[in-house]
């Protein structure tokens, strides 16, 4: 498989940026805003986006992708949770990795694969992580932020995010 140590350095790079945005939403934002909200979105897929554009030398390009695509994420969380709740958490980022897949497929990558395959690329990475998101979820719970394991949380976003960049980054050799 090509590409593998990038699909898991791109888990663990962004693994740890979630893992800061659990720090800092736990002791500096002790109330959900959107304005926080949108924010993290943004900044975390900018990063997202950043790592995919870099890896294709198209580092503003990718960051502003992701960037969008958070804040397009995060904004439709806020619009979508009254009548869907929590659920609307998942599907957004369903959504994101879907956004995030044609992103990388149609814009940063130099060899234009057909659009089936950036759509199924898509499709997997997006309910690959989607699962995996799910069933890290319980990491913030029971609600006791100055008493959680950061470690943990590292490493189940890791796990959370390994199917979204497996699913765009690999390649058969």
């Amino acid at each position: 498989m090509k590409h593998i140590g990038d699909a898991i350095g791109g888990a663990l790079v962004i693994a740890a940026v979630s893992t800061l945005g659990d720090y800092l939403w736990a002791n500096f934002l002790p109330h959900h805003r959107p304005i926080y909200g949108l924010t993290h979105g943004t900044l975390l897929f900018l990063a997202v986006g950043l790592y995919l554009g870099v890896r294709t030398h198209k580092a503003a390009i990718g960051a502003v992708g992701g960037g969008l695509l958070g804040f397009l994420a995060a904004g439709s969380f806020y619009v979508l949770s009254p009548v869907l709740g929590y659920a609307a958490m998942f599907l957004m980022y369903i959504g994101v990795w879907v956004g995030l897949g044609l992103l990388n497929g149609r814009v940063l990558q130099p060899s234009r694969a057909p659009l089936g395959d950036v759509l199924i690329r898509s499709l997997v990475a997006a309910i690959g992580s989607g699962v995996a998101f799910y069933a890290i979820s319980g990491i913030w719970f029971p609600f006791h932020p100055h008493g959680w394991d950061y470690a943990v949380h590292f490493a189940a976003w890791t796990v959370a995010y390994l199917p979204g960049f497996a699913a765009l980054l690999l390649e058969r050799s």
